[in-house]
This record gives C-alpha cells, structure tokens and sequence, in this order.
C-alpha cells in the first residue's frame, strides 16, 4: 500500500522564500493531473531561523503585504507557548509558521519536481498568518482551488481558480470563520454544487462534518449535519473531510481524516449517496490507514497521516493517496480500487 519511495517530498528538498527562513514541513497537498502530470500543490511551512531565548513568528504586514517577523522572549511571562504550531501572547494567538503554496509535477506520480517560488502567497488581511491546505476540485476545464485562510480574525476558506497551473485568481472568500476541510464535489448533483466542510461548534460538540450547497461556487446555503466524532474510537476527538469526492458505482467515496483523544491522526472511508449526498451509506468502524511508519510517527506534530487529494492514474484502477506525514514531509500510498471497496464492505456499518 506505502510506496517504497516515501517520503517523497521532504522540507530539505525546498527552498524558503527568503535567506533568513527555514522550511519546517512540507505537508498535505491537494492533487489533481494536468497536461500528463500529476500535480500536488503543497502547503510548506516556514519560520524564521531560529534565535537563543526567542520565539520568532512570520506575520504578513497589511500595509505593505510584505512579511515581517514578531520576536518573543521565551521568559515573557505573557507568552503562553505549548504546541509547537500555535502560541498566545497577550491573550492573541499567533502560528509558529506561515505557510504558502507550492507546486511539484511529476509524469509518474512518484519522482516530483518542485517549483522554485510559491504558487500562491498570502495576501491581505485574511491571510495575515498564511494559507494551508489546498484542495483542487476540476469542473470542465478550470481547476478550482480553495484554501485554508489564517489571521487574527480566525479561520476561512477562499477560493481561487487556475487553467494552466501558470497563473492563477482569486474569486473571494467561500466560507467565513470559523470553516475549514472544504471538499468540492466535482460535478453537479440535481442542478446543485456540494461541499463538505467544517464548521466551529463552540462548546456544544467536538468539530464535525457537515455539507452544503450552491449554485456558483461562490455563494454557500442549505447546510446539513453529516457525521461527527464517535466516543472512545480512533475519531472521537474530531473529524474533518480530506480528500475530494471520487464517483464510483458504488457512491461518493470520501477518504477523511479523524483524530483520537490522544491527537493520533488516521484515514477513514465513507461513501455518500450518488443523487443525495447528505446521506451516508457507509462509514468505516476501524481506520483504513493509521500513522505506522516512522516518518509517520515522529516529526513536526507526531502521529499524523492527514491527507487533502487523490488521483486515479490513467487507464488503470490504481488510487494514488498522497498525504502528510507527522506535519513533516509528503509521502504516498498505492490504493487498488476493487481491494479498497472490499476493506470497506468488511469494516463499515450502513
């Protein structure tokens, strides 16, 4: 199932923005194919090099949309600093990193070659702490990309679209804070568009999956509970979409992400209805794909596979799943469709 090759794409082996950076993890891209080519477009983290006593976070000056760096004393009693991706200071929270958007192609969908500048760079106040976690959904011949969009004013998602993977606009925001796992299905459903996606349920439940519809893209309604977090199981803590859906004879397949009260990060399958997708017809009880390997294991944030594309490769029936690993490095799985359908019979409920 693992390909041999991982991890395929590591932070060594791309260049940050500027001298005094460094990239920490190159992790989750969204996946789609292009001219022969399969094409990931990475979320990579970056941060300042570090400095003795000091935390130092990149944050995108609004004035001239240009990054500065925000330096901390370790000693200052305000700092409240316990995960390595977020921190607070003076009662507002920061990332440890901002990351962008970056692309790698390759013919085989093994050896990438990486772009040298980002795709996609934060800009303007909604992006102030960075973008993450792209998806690709293709709808005729325009690729659109929506992100995960960070700032002071909490989590969004934007979207924006691509013909060429040259250039690239954006169409605005599709979701306001607090919303996040955004998955596009790639065709319409009875007249409609549909998305997955997750949105803040404060103190009332752990986060969830819901769904919801438009007419353009743009503009988002009709919203339904789909699934949430199962008590005292490897997702009992949150779950999130990850991949886009994939048509089959057999339903919408999703591949999502979901997270034990220890933090452990794992893939589960479910399959949506073809002509009413808020209806699930299967879940899986055990996760399909667990963090095992050691690159999967130990890294930035531990025990995380965390996946957000996947691609049918030509002419065969092979699934290719890429994913981050331990929010460090990219790495891929090789799924056969009729052996993934079988795993999904013997470990789902209806």
């Amino acid at each position: 199932m693992r390909c041999i090759e991982n991890p395929l794409i590591t932070p060594e082996s791309i260049p940050p923005t500027r001298a005094d950076f460094e990239v920490v993890s190159v992790i989750n891209p969204a996946v789609t194919q292009y001219n022969g080519q399969v094409i990931l477009l990475m979320r990579v983290c970056e941060r300042p090099i570090s400095q003795s006593g000091k935390l130092r976070t990149p944050v995108l000056d609004l004035k001239n949309s240009e990054v500065k760096i925000k330096t901390f004393s370790l000693n200052d009693p305000q700092l409240q600093y316990s995960d390595v991706r977020v921190f607070k200071y003076n009662n507002r929270s920061y990332l440890t990193t901002m990351s962008h958007l970056r692309i790698a192609r390759s013919s085989n969908g093994i050896d990438f070659v990486t772009d040298e500048k980002p795709f996609i760079f934060p800009y303007g106040p909604d992006e102030e702490y960075g973008i993450e976690d792209a998806r690709i959904t293709k709808i005729n011949s325009i690729f659109y990309i929506y992100y995960v969009a960070v700032s002071r004013y909490g989590i969004s998602t934007v979207l924006a679209e691509t013909e060429d993977f040259e250039s690239f606009k954006r169409l605005g925001m599709i979701f306001a804070p607090q919303n996040k796992d955004v998955a596009v299905f790639p065709q319409r459903i009875n007249g409609k568009y549909y998305a997955l996606f997750r949105p803040d349920t404060g103190d009332f439940a752990n986060p969830c999956m819901w769904i919801g519809s438009s007419d353009d893209l743009l503009h988002w309604g009709n919203y339904t509970y789909l699934m949430g977090p199962r008590p005292n199981t490897w997702d009992s803590k949150r779950i999130g979409a990850g991949t886009v859906p994939l048509k089959t004879d057999h339903g919408w397949l999703e591949i999502y992400h979901g997270a034990s009260d220890k933090d452990v990060y794992s893939l589960g399958l479910i399959l949506l209805d073809l002509e009413d997708p808020s209806k699930v017809l299967f879940r899986s009880e055990k996760p399909f794909f667990s963090p095992v390997e050691s690159y999967e294991r130990l890294g930035f944030f531990s025990d995380v596979v965390f996946t957000n594309g996947m691609t049918v490769l030509p002419g065969t029936d092979t699934l290719m799943l890429y994913y981050g690993a331990a929010d460090t490095c990219i790495c891929a799985a090789r799924l056969d469709m009729q052996e993934l359908f079988g795993y999904l019979r013997i470990h789902s409920n209806r």
